[in-house]
């Protein structure tokens, strides 16, 4: 049975444990509030959608998520631990959904279709 993460866990990891570069310049609010205020203003997706998608595409276990800004774009970093001990990291248009980037040691094609696009 796959472990499946908890809704107040998901809601606490996107509060508190996104560091998010600043989305304006010499913004001084916690990461937490740009978070915050980047979802309600349709900016990004929820992270439960994202870990939806993420789980989906790629069984394990949820290790960590960082909501970031690269290249002018806002990210979901996610780690994964695979049900065989091998971790995998992901990337994810934070404002589409798309999977950017999909790394690991033995990664196959995810599954359902989602395919990151090449480095």
């Amino acid at each position: 049975m796959r472990n499946l993460f908890p809704p107040l866990a998901v809601l606490a990891l996107t509060l508190l444990a996104v560091p998010l570069a600043p989305m304006a310049a010499g913004d001084a609010r916690p990461d937490h509030d740009r978070a915050r205020t980047a979802l309600q203003r349709g900016e990004v997706l929820p992270l439960r959608d994202i870990v939806t998608r993420a789980e989906a595409a790629f069984p394990g276990r949820l290790l960590e998520v960082e909501l970031e800004e690269k290249d002018d774009a806002i990210v979901y970093d996610i780690e994964l631990l695979s049900p065989d001990g091998r971790l995998i990291k992901l990337r994810y248009d934070a404002r589409t959904g798309t999977l950017l980037k999909a790394k690991g040691a033995g990664l196959t094609e995810p599954k359902h279709g989602h395919r990151p696009e090449k480095d």
